[in-house]
């Protein structure tokens, strides 16, 4: 058994949204074979509630908490240094010393990075440090996609931080053993940004089947004659806001649905004032935080996915299609989940188009369930099959 380090930019616990979803799966495979010492930021108090639930699987760990008010102070440093923000919005001179110390006491020569940023505790070792960087998404690109969508100051801010973090993922790449990504689309696209083709791979995130099963039965959180469309998400990420704004706006309120009681229902916690604005918009229902947003999608006639920002593969769209349920995305959605398989995926590229399908689909009723959407996630997103590729690329850097 070896000794094995993780340095990850948020807990990986409870795996209830994107990045801790595969974050934990990684963690609690890696330590069925390897002694873990994890090193990690809290962002949400919330989480502090969970440290019992990793402690045991680790034979250190350090905890540390990070309020993103003055995180976001420290980002200043990056501008007088000419760094990417995200870099110093993650120091911890707490964190660096625990590093130092269990690589020095434990003999770790082995680590794991989850999320580029954490690159930065282990910098100063060299080679006498093996590096797997889990990179998840192509962060810098996302930057970019947010520099298109603002105006002066902030567009400015954003294309600097695309250009300098592809700078910083580039060279962590370099000094990097492999680096992964959450699709081949998305390891591809980093190799044509930074100019490189060695030792770049990746490993698609999984979705729990059997925790997201159209067998399972649950309560129904609707009326009983609301036909509902669904939206699932952490509700004060950027790119979830701009996907319900603009769906609930230019789709939903738009769409002119008579005599049927369709509604829109967004689920997830910590909703903006913008987000919960939309509640304004008749039959467009926010929920905020709920205890488990399995009843919502399962009870639904249809998922949405209408993301104009994303990068990556969207566990939504994996969870809600183990479930069986029928879908209504934008390609950005569906970015990587690429196949030539028919899937029960209605995917509209503009406003008007998917109107007309929104218009076409309350006017049948609703199907029931989609196997071929859960065949083919069962297939190509479980778990277990793509957590044998990190146990290899693990041991290909031994």
């Amino acid at each position: 058994m070896a000794n094995l380090l993780f340095l990850a930019h948020r807990i990986p616990y409870p795996p209830n949204k994107g990045d801790k979803i595969r974050s934990y799966h990684f963690f609690e495979h890696l330590a069925q074979d390897n002694q873990m010492f994890l090193g990690t930021f809290i962002d949400d108090p919330d989480d502090w509630q969970y440290l019992d639930k990793l402690k045991p699987m680790c034979a250190d760990s350090c905890f540390i908490g990070l309020n993103p008010w003055l995180a976001k102070i420290k980002c200043a440093q990056g501008l007088l240094t000419g760094q990417a923000l995200s870099v110093p919005y993650y120091r911890s001179k707490a964190l660096q010393a625990w590093v130092d110390r269990v690589i020095k006491a434990h003999g770790i020569d082995h680590v794991l990075v989850f999320s580029s940023v954490m690159a930065q505790f282990v910098e100063c070792y060299g080679d006498g440090l093996t590096r797997v960087v889990d990179f998840v998404d192509v962060d810098s690109d996302k930057w970019r996609q947010y520099a298109d969508k603002k105006q002066g100051l902030a567009r400015w801010i954003y294309r600097r931080e695309s250009r300098l973090l592809l700078q910083y993922e580039r060279k962590t790449a370099q000094s990097a053993k492999a680096g992964i990504f959450v699709s081949p689309e998305e390891a591809e696209l980093f190799k044509q940004l930074a100019g490189l083709e060695q030792g770049i791979d990746f490993i698609y995130n999984g979705v729990d089947a059997e925790r997201f099963s159209p067998a399972l039965t649950f309560d129904n959180p609707y009326q009983p004659d609301e036909k509902v469309i669904v939206f699932t998400g952490a509700m004060d990420y950027w790119a979830n806001v701009d996907a319900v704004k603009w769906f609930a706006e230019e789709v939903f309120a738009k769409a002119a649905l008579t005599g049927v009681n369709v509604k829109f229902y967004i689920v997830g916690a910590k909703p903006t004032p913008d987000v919960l604005a939309l509640s304004k918009i008749p039959n467009v229902v926010v929920t905020g935080a709920v205890p488990d947003v399995r009843p919502f999608v399962a009870h639904a006639a249809w998922v949405a996915a209408p993301l104009r920002i994303a990068r990556g593969v969207q566990n939504k769209v994996l969870e809600a299609m183990a479930m069986a349920k029928f879908i209504m995305a934008t390609p950005a959605a569906m970015e990587g989940i690429a196949t030539t398989e028919a899937l029960d995926v209605s995917v509209s590229d503009s406003a008007e188009a998917m109107i007309n399908t929104l218009q076409t689909l309350v006017q049948q009723p609703p199907a029931q369930i989609s196997q071929r959407n859960r065949d083919f996630v069962r297939t190509r997103f479980g778990w277990r099959q793509n957590l044998q590729k990190l146990s290899a690329l693990l041991q290909g850097a031994a």
